[in-house]
C-alpha cells in the first residue's frame, strides 16, 4: 500500500510538471528537461574538471600559468610616496584615496616623511553631514508618498561610510583637515558597520517622525526645528564611538629626517588652508568611461553629494584613450589621481596584480565570456566598486601605457601595499579618475561648459565606493 502511495505522488508531480509546462510557456517542461539532460555527456575531461573544482577554488584552477611568466614591475614614470595606508573594515576608500592626493603633494613641497592625514576625523563630519542630507531630503519630500522612488531611494541609503571625489572637497572645504595623530583611529571607525546600521536606523525612525509630523499638518520650519534635535543624538552617536573632533590643535611639522621644522598652533580649517593648496572644489574635474552612455557630454548625479549644501558631483564621460593622456599627463608631472574601478575582476590579491588574461575561465568551463565593457554595464555585471590613487605608469617605446600602478588603501601586502594593473584591464575596468584642470585637454574645458545631463540618483553607475 505504502509503494502505490509513493506512485501515485510522483504520478501527480509528472502530470502536474506537465500541464503546468502546458498552461504556461516558459518553463521547464519535461521534453526540454530531457533534451538539457541528453545535451550533456560526460567526458573523462569533465570528469577530472569537476573533481577538481569539487575540491579547489575555481579562481587557483583557472590561473593562466603564461600569464605569470615575465611579469616587469619596472615603471618608467612614477609619483614618489611614502608609506601606505589602511582602512581596514570600513567603505572609507573615497576618503583614504582623496587624502592620500593631498598628503604626497604635501610630504613632496615640505620635505616630509610618512605623514597623514585623520580619516576619522574627516568621516566624522562626513557621517554627521549625511545624516542631515538624509533628514532634509525626508523634510523636502514630505508631502510624496512613501513609494515615490526618491522617498524610497531615501529610506534605503538614509547613511553609508561610502562616497567618491565629492565627499573629499565637501567634507574639507567645510571641516578642515588634521594629522592622523590629532584624532586617532578607533575600533568604530576601523570597523564601521555596526556603527553604521544603528546610526542608520535611528535615521530612519526619525525620518518617519518627520513624515508624520507633516502628515498632522506640522509646518517645514517645525519639522527643521526638530531635525536639530534629531541630530543632536546623532552626533552623540558619533562621539561615542569616533571620539569628538578637536577644535584646536598644536602640531610640529618634521622633515624626511624626522627633525623638528616648525611648531604652531592649528584650527582644522587653518591646517588645512596651509598644508592643502588651491581650489579643490573647483581645481579638479572627473571623468569617466561608460561606454553605455554618449561620450563627450557633462553629467549631473541628483542627490549624490555628501552635504545638503553641498555640490551634486558632476563628471565628463570620455572614450578611454583621451582619459589616459591627461592621466599621463599628471604622473609626468609628479601628481597622483583619484582612481576609481571595479577592483575584484580579474584580481590576484596575493601578487597585487590585475591583469584579465590572468584567469582563463574559458578554459575551464569550455565557454566564453563575451561581454564587453559596455555590455557588463548594462546588465550589471561591472561596475565603480572601489577607489584608489593612480601614482604610476609603464610607457613603451612609442610613448604607450604598457601598465599602470596604485596605492591602495588594504595596508602592506604585495608591492608594498600597491596594485599593478595592464593596460587592457585599465581599458576594461576602470570607470573613474580626478585630475586636476591643468592636466585637461581644450575639449574637456568645452565639455564644462555644457548644461549637465542630471541622471538619477539611483542610477546603478553610481553607487557608493568602497
Amino acid at each position: 500500500m505504502k509503494q502505490s502511495k509513493i506512485w501515485i505522488v510522483v504520478a501527480t508531480v509528472g502530470l502536474s510538471l506537465s500541464v503546468y509546462g502546458q498552461q504556461s510557456k516558459g518553463g521547464i517542461t519535461p521534453g526540454m528537461l530531457d533534451q538539457i539532460r541528453q545535451s550533456y555527456n560526460e567526458t573523462p575531461a569533465d570528469k577530472a574538471i569537476r573533481n577538481a573544482i569539487s575540491n579547489n577554488n575555481i579562481n587557483s584552477l583557472a590561473v593562466n600559468a603564461d600569464s605569470k611568466n615575465n611579469f616587469d614591475t619596472y615603471f618608467s614614470h612614477k609619483v614618489n610616496s611614502k608609506g601606505i595606508t589602511n582602512q581596514k573594515s570600513s567603505g572609507r576608500c573615497w576618503l583614504f584615496t582623496g587624502l592620500n592626493v593631498f598628503r604626497a603633494q604635501m610630504i613632496a613641497k615640505y620635505d616630509m616623511g610618512d605623514f597623514r592625514f585623520s580619516t576619522n576625523y574627516s568621516f566624522f563630519w562626513d557621517q554627521l553631514e549625511k545624516a542631515n542630507l538624509f533628514l532634509q531630503g525626508i523634510i523636502d519630500t514630505h508631502d510624496k508618498p512613501m513609494d515615490d522612488r526618491t522617498v524610497e531611494w531615501l529610506f534605503k541609503n538614509a547613511l553609508s561610510d561610502g562616497g567618491q571625489f565629492t565627499g573629499v572637497f565637501d567634507i574639507l572645504t567645510k571641516y578642515g583637515v588634521v594629522p592622523a595623530e590629532v584624532m586617532v583611529e578607533t575600533n568604530s571607525s576601523e570597523s564601521t558597520a555596526r556603527m553604521s546600521n544603528l546610526i542608520g536606523l535611528k535615521l530612519k525612525e526619525f525620518g518617519l517622525q518627520l513624515r508624520e509630523q507633516a502628515a498632522k499638518g506640522d509646518k517645514v520650519t517645525a519639522l527643521e526645528k526638530n531635525k536639530t534635535e534629531m541630530l543632536g543624538t546623532i552626533y552623540r552617536m558619533l562621539v561615542l564611538n569616533l571620539g569628538e573632533p578637536p577644535a584646536t590643535f598644536t602640531w610640529t611639522r618634521k622633515n624626511s629626517k624626522g627633525e623638528p621644522v616648525e611648531t604652531k598652533e592649528y584650527t582644522p580649517i587653518s591646517f588645512f588652508k596651509e598644508y592643502i593648496e588651491g581650489d579643490i572644489e573647483n581645481d579638479y574635474v572627473m571623468l569617466m568611461n561608460d561606454p553605455s552612455r554618449e561620450y563627450y557630454k557633462l553629467y549631473e548625479i541628483d542627490f549624490d553629494r555628501h552635504r545638503y549644501d553641498g555640490k551634486n558631483w558632476t563628471y565628463v564621460n570620455l572614450p578611454i584613450e583621451e582619459i589616459k593622456e591627461m592621466a599621463i599627463s599628471s604622473i609626468k608631472d609628479n601628481t597622483m589621481m583619484y582612481f576609481s574601478c571595479d577592483v575584484g575582476k580579474f584580481f590576484d590579491r596575493d601578487r597585487g596584480v590585475l591583469d584579465v588574461d590572468y584567469y582563463d575561465y574559458d578554459s575551464l568551463f569550455g565557454t566564453t565570456f563575451g561581454m564587453d565593457k559596455k555590455q557588463r554595464i548594462q546588465t550589471f555585471a561591472s561596475g565603480s566598486s572601489h577607489a584608489m590613487t593612480l601614482m604610476a605608469v609603464d610607457l613603451d617605446a612609442n610613448n604607450k601605457p604598457k601598465k599602470w600602478m596604485v596605492e591602495n588603501s588594504w595596508g602592506p601586502g604585495a608591492n608594498n601595499g600597491h596594485l599593478i594593473m595592464t593596460d587592457k584591464w585599465f581599458d576594461e575596468y576602470m570607470f573613474r579618475l580626478v585630475v586636476n584642470k591643468k592636466y585637461i585637454t581644450n575639449k574637456v574645458t568645452k565639455i564644462l561648459k555644457q548644461k549637465a545631463v542630471r541622471l538619477p540618483a539611483w542610477d546603478p553607475m553610481f553607487a557608493n565606493e568602497k
